[in-house]
């Protein structure tokens, strides 16, 4: 088993009367690309503070490489940290930017050259080195910013939404260069987002939170595929939830009708929520014994048309490389493991 590099237990943090983190527990592992995804306001960037040392939690503990970080302050922890406005300073040029840290150590000069240059290497900016960071793109100023947090050879590097100010074409590109760096860095990676794609496209772990609550813990395509709960379910891509009822292992009712699924452990006749995602639905012409509804609007998306069927008043979303027309009379058809059963929530569907 991996060796865990930080735990966190029973973190609480208030502001005023306000409590943004609720009694979380969480590990890292070493060399683990770990994301932490949520809305605006669910308490990840104070959690990333709090492991960094710029925020101070009300209580539990924050365990790193085995010690206690009470009383260690920022400076000290062997954690780098990548801010969403990058943080540079504007009137030095890229390498005084990346060195600035190794001259705090009062490292020698041959000794910052070598691992300034090694750290632009690593983000693709050799050559770069006497160019003004103001006269750079956003793309190359966070690779600065990467480059001036990993010369320090950190343990474990933070990153607050570094992606949020590019454009999407660089932010895809970023995504796989952010992972292939944390692999060939072989540290640990805590990346706080509220994009689904960034997570889903660079996380070992993905850990979803809302109100300051850990929701689910799990690889990227666990989260997808077997959400806990309708939070989840909804937050990550797309979802048709409906109420029903699991009538015995391995059988499940809704919209009126009697479905296999591969769920099992649930009371029987619990009321349960079912998630069914868009691209695991397949259109056919109606029958008895499926769901069936009326085309109600359908949307060319590039790769796939999205098909809104209305069924009993409510909209399934289904995403087909094969269009209808909207009044089209249509079945629903999916497989017993595209149906994915939860504990029943009394959260209202997003």
């Amino acid at each position: 088993m991996d060796k865990v590099l930080v735990e966190l237990k029973n973190i609480k943090k208030s502001y005023d009367d306000t409590e943004v983190i609720h009694n979380l527990s969480l590990y890292i592992k070493e060399n683990e690309f770990l994301t932490l995804l949520g809305p605006s306001g669910c308490g990840k960037t104070t959690l990333l503070r709090i492991i960094g040392g710029f925020e101070t939690h009300d209580d539990g503990q924050v365990i790193f490489d085995g010690q206690d970080m009470k009383d260690t302050p920022a400076y000290q922890r062997e954690i780098n940290t990548v801010f969403q406005n990058y943080a540079l300073f504007p009137h030095l040029n890229v390498f005084d930017n990346v060195a600035f840290g190794l001259r705090i150590k009062k490292l020698d000069k041959d000794t910052i050259d070598t691992k300034v240059k090694n750290a632009l290497r690593l983000v693709k900016l050799e050559g770069y080195e006497q160019r003004p960071v103001s006269k750079m793109s956003g793309g190359q100023q966070q690779r600065v910013a990467i480059a001036r947090a990993i010369v320090n050879e950190p343990k474990l590097l933070l990153l607050d939404e570094p992606l949020g100010s590019l454009d999407l074409k660089l932010r895809q590109d970023m995504q796989y260069e952010l992972k292939e760096m944390q692999e060939s860095l072989g540290i640990s990676f805590i990346f706080v987002t509220h994009d689904q794609e960034e997570a889903l496209t660079m996380s070992d772990t993905v850990v979803v939170m809302k109100d300051g609550v850990i929701q689910q813990i799990g690889r990227p395509e666990d989260i997808y595929n077997e959400p806990k709960n309708r939070f989840t379910a909804s937050f990550i891509g797309e979802s048709n939830i409906v109420e029903g009822v699991m009538k015995e292992d391995y059988l499940v009712h809704f919209e009126g009708l009697d479905f296999t699924c591969v769920d099992k452990g649930f009371a029987k006749n619990e009321p349960i929520d079912i998630v069914i995602r868009p691209e695991d639905i397949v259109l056919a012409a109606p029958a008895d014994d499926r769901i069936n509804g009326v085309v109600d609007d359908i949307i060319f998306k590039g790769v796939h048309y999205e098909i809104i069927v209305l069924v009993n008043g409510r909209e399934y979303i289904i995403h087909s490389t094969d269009p209808v027309n909207v009044g089209d009379e249509v079945s629903l058809n999916f497989d017993p493991d595209e149906i994915h059963v939860m504990k029943r929530t009394d959260e209202a569907s997003s």
